[in-house]
């Protein structure tokens, strides 16, 4: 039996995490749990699992958590608490489904304990690659994608050396306004740009998926996670979300992992590493495999792209800061503040005018504050509305 640590367990991956769990339970024991502000989620989840210790950011609410929670479980309070829960209590794997730059440190802490670390929080690897990726290498930490992308490369490499790599190709729905006028796209809304055509994700992501600011930190993600320049990763539209990515090997031979647009497939995958165990998910089926579609990715409808691939060749803290400014754009798109075409402006113009820091984790994070200041400065210069 894995004992589970679950961060984030009230949002979209760690919800579809404890199903999994519940549907197994001799396999798997939910240890702690961590949530953001969603406390009765939280309180619903920890009188289900019974976990030893749960962790909720907002203080607010944190005295009407305690008073309901199951008396065997601990509470941790604050900003760090998920990040104390990692550092803390004793578990085989920790999913992390945490969202944005807040995921950093749990993952630093994971890593540091010589954990898996099963990653869904992206941001670690964008914000913080190197030193990261160097940690779980001097502590023997494995980690594993969840990702649906870099779990379908995971799979695909099968501990491949990736000198044998040619190229590894990643795969782009292209969101919910692929086939839209490209003179319509500064009208459309925060509701029109997330409702995804194929996946269920949150909201950040979503918006990310329109306009393919997704794929542009997973182009730097995947630079990381495998060791593989720039030159040598591509992004095509698929429209299906069958193909999660493509491997193609310098023989000329090409793999690809598909399956339906369903995120418990790469989390059981990542739960049961490095076995294979049986589940009810489905495989083949020709309603949805009968018609597989690729295409090149216009850049005058993605424009975000070509900043993934940038800050690959720059290094230092271009990812971190193009990070920040992503995640206070699209919040800024989503409070009606600015349109949609002005998320890739306000990225561009933050990532050239970045601090430069490099090094250390600690460092890097600095860097994230200065380009969220930027940020915010370009947002408010832009700003359709006044801030609330």
């Amino acid at each position: 039996m894995k004992s589970l640590l679950v961060l984030g367990s009230t949002g979209s991956i760690g919800r579809q995490t404890l199903e999994l769990a519940r549907g197994n339970p001799r396999d798997f024991r939910v240890v702690g749990l961590s949530a953001g502000a969603s406390w009765e989620s939280l309180l619903a989840q920890a009188r289900e699992f019974r976990p030893r210790v749960v962790a909720l950011a907002e203080a607010r609410d944190a005295g009407a958590l305690r008073a309901a929670l199951p008396p065997e479980v601990a509470l941790r309070v604050g900003p760090g608490a998920a990040e104390e829960l990692a550092a803390e209590v004793d578990y085989d794997l920790c999913v992390h489904g945490i969202s944005g730059a807040a995921g950093v440190r749990p993952s630093q802490r994971v890593l540091e304990r010589g954990k898996t670390l099963a990653l869904a929080n992206k941001e670690s690897l964008v914000v913080a690659g190197q030193p990261l990726m160097a940690l779980a290498r001097e502590r023997g930490a494995a980690l594993l994608p969840i990702d649906s992308e870099h779990s379908a490369i995971f799979q695909c490499l099968g501990g491949e050396p990736m000198e044998r790599v040619r190229r590894i190709v990643l795969t782009a729905s292209g969101g919910a306004f692929r086939d839209l006028p490209l003179d319509e796209l500064d009208g459309v809304t925060p509701e029109q740009a997330l409702t995804h055509p194929n996946w269920d994700m949150g909201p950040r992501i979503t918006v990310g998926s329109a306009t393919l600011m997704n794929k542009a930190l997973e182009v730097i993600e995947t630079h990381h996670l495998f060791g593989i320049e720039a030159e040598r990763i591509e992004v095509v539209l698929h429209r299906q979300s069958i193909v999660h990515s493509l491997v193609e090997f310098v023989d000329g031979s090409v793999l690809a992992q598909m399956g339906p647009p369903d995120m418990r497939g790469p989390i059981h995958f990542a739960l049961t590493w490095p076995e294979r165990r049986p589940t009810d998910l489905v495989g083949f089926d020709l309603r949805w495999f009968r018609e597989l579609s690729f295409e090149a990715v216009d850049p005058a409808r993605f424009p975000s792209l070509e900043l993934g691939y940038r800050c690959v060749a720059a290094g230092e803290d271009a990812g971190c800061v193009l990070n920040a400014a992503d995640e206070e754009a699209v919040a800024a798109f989503r409070s009606g503040r600015i349109g949609f075409q002005d998320i890739a402006r306000v990225n561009r113009s933050v990532l050239e005018r970045r601090p430069r820091q490099h090094g250390s984790l600690d460092a890097l994070l600095a860097a994230d504050q200065v380009g969220r200041e930027l940020a915010r400065a370009e947002i408010s210069r832009r700003a359709r509305v006044p801030a609330s």
